[in-house]
């Protein structure tokens, strides 16, 4: 087999497998690379008491392993679009792999706690600059009207795997003990990489732009900041002082970078595409989709648990039923997407979303299991109307040149959304059931509160989907 760089190029392997055929071939590569990242990401929460025993450590340091993951995550997704420039697909994909797989075989083997949060960090940057290149291959490689069912099939697997993958972690932790977490992505590691070797485009030429190293240093610290003020509302609250001062260095920084960026010439993160409404409200509808799915999946399992009395067990079936409808809904939305408006698409979405904890929020006293599992399922239809469509009403307005960098946008402030939903919502809740501490049914009422504030949040998500009907921002050219 002919391995030159001709023979690898995208219009020689367009021709050899079929232009059509081609795009998705591609896209099977990169869904198989987002859902091991997803694996490595969604898979170790059950691995804590263990760790705890095993390491000798509290739960404040084992949460290192989550939390130091998360905002690796985050921050990894930031260089994602001027690597792929200057790598090109397939280097960029392959190292990440390769990275990934690495650092779960050298975690399964650590001896030491401090190892085993480093390599969670490492695997948790390379599973952000994996995440973003599915969404810049569907609006790259895929015409209009064939992005909505792309978007569609792919997200079938991408929430699918993390939804599983908490059963299948547990049972091999109970049979092979917490190393096994670390491994249990490897064969879909090993999948993608020989996938990718034999499938992806070398780049028809490499772009050597200067590296944006201020930006990115800024935009860290940002990052860290607001996650570090996320989980400092836990333990310390809204008002201490450790927690004011992060969400001030967090808008400071935020404040300089929106300087910086307009001051250079090619910022990591470009400015120009904010200039679209549809962009800038579709970012703040981005950011509400993921508060909303991670909130929810905190606050639904805690509150059978803790409110109902129900076991772990039950309250983990109660999610699952709308964990397969959320998974079979998101291929549906996507053709709908194509079929339709995608931001109407999206708009109803929020919508169900809105009336499924609005519905939780007025019955939370005397709801029943059934009608937990029913709202459950109302919200993840929604969640599931709004996955497909509103990457594609967000970055469709958008120059090609513009998709990389707004891509990893989109996937930053989805991720960092989910990092407040789980933080706020925990904060929220124990704020209340300590406001009403001695009250009787004041836990109900606690967590009928946190069902509105999540309800109230997808109101104002809604507004924002109604405002990306007009393009251009007012005062921008």
């Amino acid at each position: 087999m002919d391995f030159s760089p001709r023979a690898s190029s995208f219009d020689a392997l367009s021709q050899r497998y079929g232009a059509h055929r081609y795009r998705w071939l591609v896209l099977l590569v990169l869904g198989l690379g987002a859902v091991s990242s997803l694996l490595a990401s969604t898979s170790f929460t059950v691995a804590v008491p263990s760790l705890m025993k095993h390491f000798n450590v509290g739960q404040t340091q084992v949460q290192w392993t989550i939390t130091g993951f998360m905002a690796a995550m985050t921050v990894g997704m930031l260089p994602t679009s001027w690597l792929l420039d200057h790598l090109g697909a397939r280097k960029l994909f392959l190292g990440a792999i390769a990275v990934l797989a690495a650092s779960g075989l050298a975690g399964a083997f650590a001896t030491n706690f401090t190892l085993v949060v480093a390599l969670r960090i490492l695997q948790g940057a390379t599973a952000g600059v994996l995440q973003p290149l599915t969404t810049i291959a569907v609006m790259r490689l895929f015409p209009v009207e064939e992005q909505g069912r792309a978007t569609g099939i792919l997200g079938f697997g991408i929430i699918l795997a993390p939804a599983m993958a908490p059963t299948f972690g547990g049972m091999l932790l109970d049979r092979f003990g917490w190393p096994a977490i670390f491994l249990m992505n490897l064969p879909a590691c090993v999948a993608a990489a020989v996938m990718g070797f034999y499938l992806l485009p070398l780049p028809r030429e490499n772009t050597h732009r200067r590296f944006d190293w201020i930006g990115l240093a800024m935009l860290t610290v940002v990052s860290l900041a607001i996650v570090e003020a996320v989980a400092s509302l836990q333990h310390s609250g809204l008002t201490s002082s450790w927690t004011l001062i992060l969400f001030a260095v967090a808008i400071l920084t935020l404040t300089g970078f929106i300087f910086h960026a307009k001051r250079t010439e090619h910022p990591i993160i470009s400015l120009s595409p904010f200039a679209e409404r549809i962009f800038t409200m579709g970012t703040l509808v981005t950011f509400a989709y993921g508060f909303g799915l991670y909130a929810s999946t905190y606050l639904i399992p805690v509150f059978l648990q803790h409110a109902m009395h129900l076991s772990a067990t039950a309250a983990g079936l109660a999610l699952l039923p709308s964990g397969l409808v959320l998974a079979v809904t998101i291929p549906l939305a996507g053709r709908m997407a194509d079929r339709h408006s995608p931001l109407l698409v999206t708009i109803a979405g929020l919508t169900m979303f809105f009336l499924s904890f609005a519905f939780f929020a007025i019955v939370a006293a005397h709801i029943t299991y059934p009608e937990v599992v029913g709202g459950a399922i109302l919200g993840r239809i929604g969640l599931g109307f709004i996955l497909p469509a509103l990457s594609i009403a967000t970055l469709r307005p958008l120059k090609p040149e513009q998709i990389g960098q707004s891509s990893v946008v989109v996937s930053y402030v989805r991720q960092l959304g989910g990092v407040m939903g789980v933080a706020v919502s925990a904060a929220f809740v124990s704020w209340r059931e300590a406001a009403y501490e001695g009250v009787s049914g004041g836990v109900f009422s606690a967590y009928a509160e946190s069902f509105m504030l999540v309800a109230g949040f997808f109101l104002l998500a809604i507004i924002a989907a109604y405002f990306m009907k007009q393009n251009r921002m007012l005062g921008v050219p």
